[in-house]
């Protein structure tokens, strides 16, 4: 009788924090206008996904293009292991799907993660069928989490990360997320601190560990030299002159980044948010963009009755660690106001002196690896620092070698974060 009326009560409140959740996720949908497409496109069909071969299947899901790119050598390290022949991706968001349809090409199948509803969980999960499950940082979901628990396929969370601000609202729920994270089979975290944040949330202390950031291994990836001279020469960029490229910028940087552009230099605007590109290519007249036909630049010998362009939008998916390649200095954005900051490992990793800005939240740690062992600046003031770099060889190149010494130190995370995930599906 107390077991029935534990069952009850344990689906009630799956219920009811799911409700939460999802009443959350849509509220967030429809300011964004996303509802609508994610209705059509996270409905749990996938359609049929061959066996690549016989053996464990494991599903890795990253919700964006951010956490898709950083799964990409844990991805590799499963699919190398020969423990796991078969590995399916997923993504949340339109932009992250693409992007991991392009990582991984005809290696291994995509798809769509869908909403947290019950029957496109089930239709979801019995076309998948996984033999476990890997979420990226925090993606934890009631209705996804229950029926895999139902199905007994076990999850782990890898690249673990709660900032402080979640971590406030999941504790001021504990009773009711408590279960959700109880579930969990492992967690790779981080931080010792994101690793307590788990634990004090539900997580066995004995299944929680500490991993690194997977970031600093996917940083590694070569871009191809060809593909950034070709993205120079439909730009217009001259390499005779210097090129910024802000990466990942957020609203109100591109304005300022304009206004402080040092003389004689380039700037290659890269938004975050596809929404936000036809915004950010009004702050110039004739802004040239990537998704458009360009301009022909007029001939050095010729007349010149259009002025060659200072400024260039970078309006694609999947192309700025190709652009970071044209750099010359480099500000990794939405870190001048608290929007949590971007990645500043990818520029780092292909050669390039890099600034972020003081709000870097979401990369705190890596921040302060990087600047503590002199491969990154931080300021409020990035044109500043980025015009000296660019005024002084030897500096850039001092930045560039710390840069190299601190990947070099911080690496081999995808292969310890993958350790530990087919030791869950061993047991």
């Amino acid at each position: 009788m107390r077991s029935g009326v534990g069952a009850v009560t344990g689906k009630l409140r799956d219920l009811v924090v799911g409700a939460g959740f999802l009443a959350f996720a849509a509220r967030q949908r429809l300011r964004t206008g996303r509802w609508r497409s994610d209705a059509r496109t996270r409905n749990g069909k996938v359609g049929e996904l061959r066996r690549r071969a016989p053996g464990p299947r494991i599903l890795v899901h990253g919700v964006s293009v951010g956490e898709t790119n950083a799964l990409v050598p844990l991805v590799e390290a499963l699919a190398d292991s020969g423990a796991v022949p078969d590995v399916v991706v997923s993504a949340s968001t339109t932009t992250g799907f693409e992007r991991a349809r392009h990582l991984h090409r005809d290696s291994r199948e995509v798809v769509r993660f869908p909403l947290d509803l019950t029957w496109m969980v089930k239709r979801f999960l019995d076309a998948v069928r996984p033999d476990a499950v890997v979420l990226a940082e925090l993606e934890l979901w009631p209705t996804f989490m229950a029926a895999c628990a139902r199905r007994n396929v076990p999850v782990c969370v890898v690249n673990g990360r709660i900032s402080a601000r979640s971590f406030r609202g999941y504790r001021a729920w504990r009773p009711l997320v408590r279960p959700m994270f109880t579930r969990l089979a492992l967690v790779v975290a981080q931080t010792d601190v994101y690793r307590e944040r788990f634990v004090e949330l539900g997580v066995p202390a004995p299944r929680a560990v500490v991993g690194g950031s997977l970031k600093w291994d996917a940083a590694r990836q070569e871009p191809d030299p060809v593909a950034a001279d070709a993205l120079a020469s439909a730009l217009g960029i001259d390499p005779g002159r210097p090129l910024i490229v802000a990466g990942s910028t957020g609203p109100g940087e591109e304005a300022a980044l304009i206004r402080d552009l040092p003389g004689g230099c380039q700037l290659l605007l890269a938004p975050r948010s596809p929404e936000r590109w036809d915004e950010v290519a009004a702050l110039v007249p004739g802004m040239r963009r990537r998704s458009k036909v360009p301009v022909p630049a007029p001939a050095a010998d010729g007349p010149q009755s259009t002025p060659v362009p200072s400024v260039f939008l970078l309006d694609t998916i999947g192309e700025l660690a190709t652009a970071y390649l044209l750099a010359d200095a480099v500000f990794v954005g939405r870190s001048l106001a608290p929007m949590g900051g971007s990645n500043p490992l990818e520029p780092v990793a292909a050669g390039k002196p890099t600034v972020i800005g003081p709000h870097h939240e979401h990369f705190q740690d890596i921040v302060a690896t990087l600047g503590a062992d002199g491969a990154l600046a931080v300021s409020a003031e990035p044109m500043r620092v980025l015009a000296g770099w660019i005024d002084n060889a030897a500096a850039r190149r001092a930045v560039v070698r710390a840069g190299r010494r601190a990947l070099s130190a911080h690496g081999g995370v995808s292969a310890r974060t993958a350790e530990g995930v087919l030791g869950i599906l061993a047991a």
